[in-house]
């Protein structure tokens, strides 16, 4: 079945509004793999969440990027992808939704299970009337020295979609088409812990004529020719497929974008947005940028960058990302990923924590808002109805938090408290403009942290007890341009 989703002619510019993506702070150099079990791997690295992230974090950490990038702008609705959710039949998107501190009036909703959810739901937000917040996320996992393993990564992006009634467009949809087609390929089955795959010229074969179709009658539809097109990438995870049959597009293979695939990996339902995020970052105005993505059918959706283009900055670029991250051992990967049980601290398991009091607190815990004495100007951490100067009570202005930078007054570095990840370093942080809190110290080793250091925060998962997971807030480091 084929569908062309062009804009109706007359109608306001729609598209892309901002982007934000987050790129875990741990690469894998994938010959790693081969040095330890004789196979598998390969060359460049791909992208490693820590232990203390998921693909719930991954995305409130793009999606924050993406409104920081345009805070004038309100979103209307928030929909996140995600073929690897940290909850089933809980709303993953709820949790994001609170990071942000949407009002409760804005919807938030998970398209799930599929890649093909990712750039899914990013194509129904390019036809619907609000300004939406897509969001994808994904954590790529396999079998040690599998192809999934060493060509997957981890990542997240964020696409704000609107049109220019809203705020300025920086790449306008200006057409797209659908193909789908029932064939088994790849599949996981629920409760599966890894995917699993069909022989694999079987899929080359089967994606070669959908991508033809699919590329053509989105040309057709955008009234466009293959040499109109600035750049175009490609992505699927069945890469032979996209290797093999990226000739018969017609595009000039210097015309072929990144597909990220030597530095992060393939990040599945989120990886389309990602290298559509990149390029446009890149773009100059009036350039045309395609993207394809091969999952159960071909998805090509055509944008042209506006004038917009040329004043936009990006919270936290892609590129930025990608000169930053540290290496991560093998061992520790394999140990991150439930691969390999290692002895942990010899201390009790934390406790499930409480929905109950969680709710109660859920600005603190989730939104990192403090509060402010009007009197004395003191800001608390975490909020409080008595203030610590002068004692007054009950007289306290929001103060949000998430979006200051701090100084590291003091650390310390435990070897003894539960983690699955030992040392833990613990810091005590002042904000700028005010307030004071410890904080745990993460995308950092050890030997690293010193008082003077320049943290921010970032919203991760603390542990998982009885199946409930403990999210808060953490700082990192800031690093090269971010400081």
């Amino acid at each position: 079945m084929l569908e062309t989703i062009a804009p109706r002619p007359g109608a306001l510019v729609r598209g892309i509004i901002a982007t934000g993506t987050h790129l875990p702070h741990r690469r894998l150099d994938r010959a790693a793999v081969a040095a330890f079990f004789g196979k598998g791997g390969g060359t460049g690295t791909r992208t490693v969440a820590s232990y203390d992230e998921d693909t719930t974090t991954m995305g409130a950490e793009a999606a924050r990027a993406a409104v920081a990038s345009t805070p004038d702008v309100d979103v209307a609705a928030l929909w996140f992808a995600t073929a690897s959710p940290a909850y089933l039949e809980k709303t993953n998107a709820s949790a994001i939704h609170a990071t942000l501190r949407l009002d409760a009036s804005v919807p938030a909703f998970d398209f799930g299970g599929a890649h093909r959810s990712g750039i899914g739901a990013m194509r129904t937000a390019l036809l619907a009337g609000p300004t939406t917040l897509v969001v994808a996320s994904d954590a790529r996992d396999g079998l040690a020295t599998s192809a999934d393993e060493s060509h997957g990564g981890d990542g997240a992006a964020a696409l704000l979609i609107g049109d220019d009634t809203a705020g300025p467009v920086i790449a306008e949809f200006i057409g797209g088409a659908s193909v789908t087609d029932e064939f088994l390929e790849r599949w996981r089955i629920p409760g599966g812990e890894r995917s699993r795959t069909w022989e694999e010229r079987f899929g080359e074969v089967a994606y070669a004529p959908l991508m033809r179709q699919a590329w053509t009658a989105a040309l057709a539809d955008a009234g466009l020719a293959a040499e109109d097109i600035d750049g175009l990438v490609v992505v699927g995870t069945h890469r032979r497929a996209v290797i093999r049959n990226l000739r018969s597009l017609g595009v000039d293979p210097d015309r072929i974008g990144d597909d990220l695939s030597s530095t992060v990996g393939n990040t599945g339902a989120a990886h389309p947005l990602l290298v559509l995020a990149n390029a446009v970052e890149a773009a100059a105005p009036d350039q045309t940028i395609a993207v394809m993505a091969l999952a159960d059918g071909v998805d090509v959706l055509i944008f042209r960058t506006t004038e917009a283009i040329a004043s936009y900055t990006p919270a936290r670029s892609v590129a930025s990302q990608l000169t930053s991250g540290a290496p991560v051992e093998y061992a520790t990967f394999l140990s991150w990923r439930g691969m390999v049980a290692v002895e942990p601290p010899n201390r009790p398991l934390p406790n499930r924590p409480s929905a109950a009091a969680a709710h109660r607190r859920d600005d603190w815990k989730f939104g990192f808002v403090g509060s402010r004495d009007r009197g004395s100007g003191m800001v608390h951490l975490p909020p409080a109805r008595v203030s610590e100067k002068g004692g007054a009570v009950d007289d306290m202005d929001d103060m949000p938090m998430a979006d200051v930078r701090g100084t590291v007054a003091s650390f310390t570095v435990d070897r003894l408290v539960y983690s699955p990840s030992p040392p833990v370093v613990f810091a005590v942080v002042d904000f700028d403009g005010g307030g004071r809190v410890p904080l745990e110290v993460t995308d950092v080793d050890a030997d690293e942290v010193e008082v003077g250091m320049r943290v921010e925060p970032t919203f991760r998962r603390l542990y998982t007890a009885d199946e409930i997971h403990n999210y808060f807030w953490k700082v990192r480091p800031l690093r090269g341009a971010d400081r």
